[in-house]
């Protein structure tokens, strides 16, 4: 073990207090170390991300080692997930109540941000892959921990996915062992272009095979039907970071594979980033098709996942800098509105019991606060302004237009605007719905549903980013922008 000892604590510190959390019974000592876990790690996290840092934690050989280091996207990924991580755990604090076993739920959803935590600090491929295959197993039991049938064959189908993607990205792994002059992430690439002379197509296969697999983390057709499974059995609170953190599990892999190893410049024009790009066009209409028609809300909303997470790998496929930007802005964007809509569905299933989109009619005049919270988010998806959905998507569309994109670029465009019209037809119906029931319900029985300030203070703080990230975004711009820097 060598280098700066600080930066092993975020891996370290969450296993110690999800060991002790998963023995703690009683509730209020439970939710106290719960809180002080998550605060610890975020402000753990914050501080390191103001440092540059490195830490050699076991090495194998000269090429092999668990090593890891704060770069620009390490770090903006970190401060994300750390933020995120805490707030959904304060909601579900309140929301586990109504299940079983809450201390075991506790206890892997802090391991779950350990194995987050070694995935965006990776220095090198090996570090990245062992992490990657540690958040698959230690976020199963999320995904299970409701112990029905259901769940537990979802959860089953979340793993066999996940390692046959994992799978892929370990073949490409061993050849970019042998091709590249390290496998350690340096923005621009590390192939040695000596090396893989007249196996230029052989390298372009394997990126394409190891974007399919990491991209099954992501959603990305073809191998997303999982999220559609998982995300409704499981927890809400589960299904949240499951949808707005775990999915960018595989953006991490993806931006690094892309962008640390391979190179933009030696991809660029390629067929594997006209495939690439094709199958993240398709994957954007068929999850917005199929949350348009889906009928159970968290089921809805996890289609809504499948669809845009897509335009983040739209985005960087189209390996220029607006695209780039636009990406890394939708990661952000998605993963705070995605979580709103998941913790409001399960503040409605905590409070009525509805599942179903039909049964929501009226529920904004019984649950105001989470109705208004849950429109704000749906603006955001849709791209409509002040929200913050709006810039992402205007970066993502700046990028698809340049000439050099052709008519893939154009036709990702227009299909963000399809996929736009659909998100309003599946989001804003239930808000209307919601806050307009029509003269045939019944106002004379309304009770308030509302929850208690557990659920509703992360939900309105979530509501004020998704808003305040729209009408200030030069912060978050100048950070991605430097990020960006580095590497075109």
């Amino acid at each position: 073990m060598s280098g700066n000892v600080l930066l092993l604590l975020p891996m370290i510190l969450p296993f110690i207090f999800g060991l002790i959390i998963g023995f703690q019974k009683e509730e209020k000592q439970r939710n106290t170390l719960v809180f002080i876990a998550m605060a610890v790690e975020a402000v753990l996290v914050w501080y390191l991300c103001m440092g540059d840092h490195s830490a050699v934690l076991w090495t194998l050989t000269d090429r092999l080692s668990i090593a890891y280091n704060t770069d620009g996207l390490a770090k903006f990924f970190a401060c994300l997930i750390s933020t995120i991580w805490l707030i959904a755990a304060v909601f579900s604090m309140e929301y586990m109540k109504h299940e079983q076993k809450p201390e075991r739920f506790f206890m892997f959803y802090t391991f779950s941000l350990a194995a987050l935590m070694s995935l965006c600090f990776s220095e090198n491929m090996m570090t990245l892959y062992l992490s990657y295959e540690f958040m698959t197993v230690l976020t199963v039991p999320l995904v299970i921990h409701t112990g029905t049938p259901e769940a537990v064959s979802a959860g089953l189908k979340y793993l066999g996915y996940s390692i046959f993607g994992a799978g892929l990205g370990l073949m490409g792994f061993f050849f970019l062992n042998t091709y590249c002059d390290t496998t350690s992430f340096i923005a621009g690439g590390t192939l040695n272009m000596a090396l893989i002379e007249g196996k230029e197509n052989m390298m372009l296969i394997v990126f394409f095979l190891m974007i399919l697999g990491f991209g099954c983390k992501a959603g990305m057709f073809p191998l997303h039907a999982w999220l559609p499974t998982a995300h409704p059995v499981a927890p809400s609170p589960a299904s949240a970071v499951l949808s707005g953190i775990i999915t960018k599990g595989g953006v991490i892999a993806i931006i690094r594979v892309t962008y640390y190893l391979f190179g933009a410049d030696f991809l660029r024009g390629s067929w594997a980033q006209t495939a690439v790009l094709i199958l993240s066009i398709i994957t954007i209409f068929m999850g917005s098709m199929l949350a348009y028609k889906e009928k159970l809300l968290k089921r809805r909303l996890a289609y809504s996942t499948v669809s845009n997470v897509s335009y983040v790998v739209f985005g960087l496929m189209l390996l220029c800098p607006a695209g780039f930007v636009g990406a890394l802005l939708q990661v952000v964007f998605h993963a705070v509105a995605k979580n709103i809509l998941f913790l409001c569905a399960g503040a409605i299933i905590y409070k009525t019991h509805k599942t179903m989109v039909a049964d929501l009619k009226g529920i904004g005049k019984e649950m105001p606060i989470v109705m208004w919270t849950f429109a704000f988010a749906a603006l955001s998806l849709i791209g409509i302004p002040p929200t913050a959905g709006f810039v992402s998507k205007w970066y993502l569309a700046q990028g698809g237009l340049m000439p050099e994109m052709g008519i893939v670029g154009y036709v990702g465009v227009v299909m963000l605007m399809v996929s736009a019209l659909l998100t309003a037809g599946y989001l804003m119906s239930i808000v209307m719905k919601a806050f307009f029931p029509g003269k045939d319900f019944d106002y004379a029985n309304l009770k308030s549903k509302e929850p208690n300030y557990l659920m509703t203070v992360p939900l309105v703080l979530l509501a004020v980013a998704v808003v305040g990230m729209g009408i200030m975004p030069t912060p978050l711009l100048d950070v991605i922008g430097g990020i960006s820097g580095m590497i075109f």
